[in-house]
């Protein structure tokens, strides 16, 4: 579930927003104010900040360029009005992701957050796999079937890999389940099954994400 924490200084907006939100399956936490926004980072994360420009106290600019000091990979989209959209758009250039036109709909506001949270999904997966030892295990096919294999079952014993994949010649299949263990991605328990490291459940999530982003 992805955590937004919203920052208005209208309480009956923040308390729209919530139920909106939560009605969309997101975890939401409200902020007054900026500098409450900014006590309430400091020891929880969050996803995605939504971000009133215009607020009594620290602004949503100030609010927005303070955060990123303190928790950069929080993505942002501003709330602003008509007549402050030209900020916003500066605020753009400052870091933020997007920004709403206030009084915007609801089905937009849930279009603009599944766009920020995917980019950033996006992009969390790209810096994944171009790793090196990544992505020498996931150029080669036979790698990346293996992977999909662990992911829809778990644990498999070295001959229900080499069915799985419909390979005849194990020791083909043995040299590619050795790259992936060198490269952390898969281990072996005590009973010589092979599993799914936590970097290589990581890895294969975002494997599935980019080819499903890719053909979609």
């Amino acid at each position: 579930m992805n955590s937004i924490l919203v920052v208005d200084d209208d309480q009956e907006l923040r308390e729209n927003l919530q139920e909106v939100l939560a009605g969309d399956k997101y975890e939401v936490t409200l902020a007054k104010n900026g500098t409450e926004a900014l006590e309430i980072v400091k020891d929880k994360d969050f996803d995605l900040m939504l971000l009133d420009l215009i607020m009594p106290g620290l602004s949503g600019m100030e609010t927005l360029m303070l955060l990123h000091r303190q928790k950069p990979q929080i993505r942002v989209v501003l709330m602003t009005a008509f007549s402050t959209v030209e900020n916003a758009v500066e605020a753009m250039r400052r870091g933020a992701d997007d920004y709403l036109t206030k009084p915007f709909k609801s089905a937009d506001l849930l279009t603009t957050l599944r766009r920020v949270l995917e980019e950033a999904k996006f992009k969390a997966c790209q810096m994944t796999l171009n790793m090196d030892g990544t992505f020498n295990s996931l150029a080669n096919p036979i790698r990346r079937q293996i992977l999909q294999l662990l992911v829809a079952n778990a644990r498999l014993r070295f001959m229900d890999v080499t069915r799985g994949l419909g390979i005849d010649d194990h020791t083909k299949v043995n040299f590619h389940l050795k790259v992936l263990k060198e490269n952390g991605l898969i281990d072996q328990d005590d009973q010589r099954f092979y599993c799914l490291t936590t970097e290589g459940e990581k890895v294969s999530q975002c494997m599935n994400f980019v080819i499903n982003n890719l053909t979609s």
